[in-house]
């Protein structure tokens, strides 16, 4: 059955199976911000995104990331380290936003 798995996976041991199973885990987290952007958008009856979005992006952006230091993916790590910058700026504008009275905050 390991064996099986190992094939399945092409990985020799089980350290790299535990650093698949965190990059598919991180994988599906990073997805399901999409599902909860599609309920939160159903819900308002308008496109809308979530605060909860910008968190689920931070935390599979983040095992992501993990995982493509593991895996010395260059490509992945770039790509993951803009990404994750981004969800942090949204966050900020957010927090800023929600701080400020609307009528101090227009230019």
């Amino acid at each position: 059955m390991q064996e099986a798995i190992f094939n399945f996976l092409s990985i020799d041991d089980w350290t790299e199976f535990w650093w698949v199973t965190l990059g598919l885990t991180a994988q599906l987290s990073f997805s399901a911000r999409f599902i909860v952007q599609w309920i939160a958008s159903e819900r308002a009856g308008r496109s809308y995104v979530p605060v909860a979005f910008w968190w689920i992006s931070i935390v599979g952006g983040l095992l992501l990331f993990s995982y493509a230091i593991y895996r010395q993916d260059v490509v992945f790590i770039v790509g993951q380290s803009f990404g994750l910058i981004v969800y942090i700026r949204n966050l900020v504008l957010i927090h800023k936003e929600q701080k400020t009275p609307l009528d101090e905050g227009a230019p």
